[in-house]
């Protein structure tokens, strides 16, 4: 029998460092542009993020903590979600510093225009979402006490892929080389192996 390592959360984790979203992971990344009302952008990588339902497509990601982004999608209802890979892994990073600077600028990005959103989009990056906010849900736990923490959800209204990522019309994750978020201070990995398994029928 397995002598677990067991632990109430609230009872705090008796060891060096909490391993939830280490266990929780590797985790996509919410790498998110918006932009204010006065058209001021934004863009901020967010590691707790994923797609959350398919037929609308709606993905989403939590601020923990009331940040620009956050402020940006409840004023315009509007954001890009905008794939990190291996080749902007330094730049994603570059934009999760606090800062009132334009982080496309500080992370040395291009830019390029949206079609059905204000927000722009990431060059080089090769998959974006713009995406319309559907709900911005505050969470509690579970007595109901708030947490300053928010789910921002939204809708995918536009998609943009780069045509190398496509085989016979099929996307193939393995070429974008996506970057996922581990739970260290500077974890990350990449997706290695690919294997194929189908649900029972």
């Amino acid at each position: 029998m397995t002598d677990f390592h067991s632990y109430a959360p609230a009872e705090g984790h008796r060891l060096p460092h909490d391993p939830f979203n280490a266990i929780i992971a590797p985790r996509p990344i919410g790498w998110i542009a918006s932009m204010s009302a006065e058209a001021k952008r934004n863009l901020a990588p967010y590691s707790f993020f994923n797609a959350f339902n398919y037929h609308p497509p709606i993905i989403g990601f939590a601020s923990t903590g009331a940040k620009d982004t956050l402020a940006n999608v409840r004023a315009t209802g509007e954001f890009v979600w905008n794939l990190a890979t291996r080749a902007q892994a330094a730049a994603m990073n570059a934009t999760s510093a606090m800062t009132e600077a334009d982080e496309f600028t500080l992370a040395g990005l291009d830019m390029l225009p949206s079609t059905r959103v204000a927000p722009p989009r990431v060059a080089g990056s090769p998959v974006q979402f713009e995406c319309r906010s559907t709900q911005i849900i505050r969470l509690t736990d579970h007595v109901g006490g708030e947490i300053d923490t928010w789910l921002v959800l939204g809708e995918v209204v536009q998609v943009h892929i780069d045509p190398a990522l496509l085989e016979d019309g099929i996307y193939r994750t393995e070429r974008a080389h996506p970057i996922l978020r581990g739970g260290g201070a500077g974890d990350y990995f990449e997706p290695g192996e690919r294997f194929d398994m189908r649900r029972p029928r």
